[in-house]
């Protein structure tokens, strides 16, 4: 696939599924009585993700600091 036409599609793509987040949690989207606000779990897993980033980066540290004392 040519560079040009893959940066486009992966544009257009990033554009679609921002648009569909933001359209779903404006708009109050139902299915069978569940709100679908996909930009609201977007959030929640961004921030699930920072969390889990920070506390390994901790173990990490803390996993230096154990093999620096041995030696």
């Amino acid at each position: 696939m040519d560079k040009w036409t893959e940066l486009l599609l992966g544009l257009l793509i990033v554009i679609g599924i921002v648009y569909f987040a933001w359209a779903s949690s404006f708009y109050g989207w139902t299915l069978f009585g569940k709100n679908l606000n996909f930009l609201r779990a977007a959030w929640e897993f961004l921030k699930g993700g920072i969390f889990w980033l920070a506390m390994m980066i901790g173990v990490a540290l803390i996993l230096l600091g154990i093999n620096d004392l041995r030696e």
